[in-house]
């Protein structure tokens, strides 16, 4: 290797080292809401094995009145059977459906489809930690059974949060 392309390459190198993330490195980075736009973010309900148990039954019944005034666009939920469960009776009371996205990081396409929206979030501990981490949010993530987290970006795209519970 001659010493021109072991310094293009060392230069490279370096300047992938400084962003300091495999999110970097995959075009990832912060994610930023849109200003305008409301997320919600829940934890499926409790849970007995994979499916939900009596109490996160209650819970997910329970949510529709939680969320009770505030408009909703759209209710995201991974494909995994105990958030679809959780979202199901929310989707029931307010004659919609929920939009299926993959559990992985799923804060780029959330925030790309939901601009000046208010959605809801149905996730479980690492996609909710996901979500967290890409919008740089302080604090720990709604990753108890019944937190609800409203995260708000007003006008000028700064986000605030909402701290909440629900069910019984």
């Amino acid at each position: 290797m001659t010493v021109t392309r072991r310094l293009f390459l060392g230069a490279g190198l370096a300047s992938l080292a400084a962003c300091g993330s495999t999110a970097g490195l995959m075009g990832g980075g912060p994610v930023r809401l849109a200003p305008g736009t409301r997320l919600i973010m829940v934890r499926h309900a409790d849970r007995d094995g994979s499916d939900l148990s009596a109490l996160g039954i209650a819970r997910a019944t329970a949510l529709p009145e939680a969320l009770e005034g505030i408009p909703l666009d759209t209710i995201y939920s991974p494909g995994i059977q105990r958030n679809l469960d959780t979202a199901a009776p929310l989707a029931t009371a307010r004659g919609m459906e929920i939009t299926r996205i993959p559990q992985e990081r799923p804060a780029p396409i959330i925030a790309r489809r939901s601009r000046g929206k208010s959605v809801i979030w149905v996730g479980n501990k690492g996609n909710l930690q996901s979500i967290w981490d890409d919008l740089d949010l302080p604090g720990v993530p709604p990753l108890e059974y019944g937190d609800l987290f409203i995260i708000t970006a007003d006008a000028n795209g700064a986000l605030s949060v909402d701290r909440r519970s629900w069910g019984p």
